[in-house]
């Protein structure tokens, strides 16, 4: 079937060219019965909307550029699948780049992503201050999972109280002697659940020792060596909260693999509430994190700021759970 032009679906639907545009861009006044005379010919011949040609008029692309830390961590890619659902639904395209954790990397992808005219950008930042991005780029940003200073609007789960649950949960289970298997890297997210870890040893009298506070990579084998080495050195402990579902699954191997139970020598519980949580086994114990939220409202608050064309400051806190299985 060959291509038809707008100005054949006019002819064809007997409208004008204008009537057409404002049809296809849902733009304008049209009765109901044009707009289905318009799209009936749209249907037929199949007709698609010059995304290039219609940004040059509207000085918008509809596309959004989305930076993550780590693609292949489940847990940002089911907040990018979230957010490519509501953007599809608002017929916006979605250009996603793995920064790696590397903060080079990531400037690089916003200045490309600034080059290809975005229309706006969400971003899980490897950075600590981002004041210099909207004052460089001018482009509406929303910032998701981490709190980097300077951050106009900010969608954030509440890191806190997940470390509270965390060691309340190992706590209320008996464990006296808590393991923390933190992020090396000082993010929010790692400060503000080691805050939550603390206040609830205070609020249940228990002491934390700090030598049991260690900063690893967070990935399985980090983990695994971790855990491996406390258990050689004789340290005595009986609990572990695990920055995230693969650190915990590092650690409930090196566990078994030394020989230990879980829970009935030592209980976990992780973050994330991944996949793997509820299949590994024994099943984990974790904190869940909702990330179908954390798309939608981070398209949500985008578009309003796409639509106002600026940047205001605002914090959205997501409620966090903790799933209780079998590691305690």
């Amino acid at each position: 079937m060959k291509k038809i032009s707008m100005v054949e679906i006019a002819q064809l639907s007997g409208v004008s060219i204008a009537t057409v545009s404002r049809v296809l861009n849902k733009n304008g006044r049209y009765s109901a019965e044009t707009e289905k005379r318009v799209m009936q010919v749209v249907e037929e011949y199949k007709y698609q909307i010059n995304q290039n040609a219609k940004g040059l008029r509207t000085n918008k692309t509809q596309s959004i550029g989305m930076i993550v830390p780590d693609i292949t961590n489940e847990f940002f890619g089911r907040i990018i699948r979230s957010v490519e659902n509501s953007l599809v639904a608002l017929d916006y395209t979605v250009v996603v780049c793995d920064s790696n954790e590397n903060s080079e990397l990531e400037k690089k992808y916003i200045a490309d992503l600034a080059a290809k005219n975005v229309d706006g950008i969400i971003l899980i930042s490897t950075e600590s201050d981002v004041k210099s991005i909207y004052q460089e780029y001018k482009i509406p940003t929303v910032y998701i999972d981490r709190r980097p200073a300077n951050a106009g609007t900010l969608i954030v789960s509440d890191n806190e109280r997940g470390g509270y649950l965390a060691a309340e949960e190992l706590i209320r289970k008996g464990c006296r002697k808590i393991v923390h298997l933190r992020d090396q890297n000082t993010y929010s997210t790692v400060r503000h659940r080691y805050m939550g870890f603390q206040e609830a040893h205070e609020a249940y009298k228990v002491p934390l020792d700090e030598e049991l506070v260690l900063p690893i990579s967070v990935c399985h084998d980090a983990a695994y060596t971790a855990v491996e080495k406390l258990i050689h050195s004789g340290k005595s402990f009986d609990g572990i909260f695990c920055e995230n579902d693969q650190v915990a699954l590092g650690a409930l191997h090196a566990i078994r693999d030394a020989g230990l139970s879980v829970p009935e020598d030592i209980k976990i519980v992780g973050f994330d509430d991944t996949s793997f949580a509820s299949l590994c086994s024994p099943s984990l114990t974790t904190v869940h994190q909702d990330t179908e939220a954390f798309g939608k409202c981070a398209v949500e608050h985008l578009m309003q700021l796409i639509e106002e064309d600026g940047t205001k400051n605002d914090v959205c806190v997501l409620p966090v759970e903790l799933i209780k299985r079998a590691t305690t």
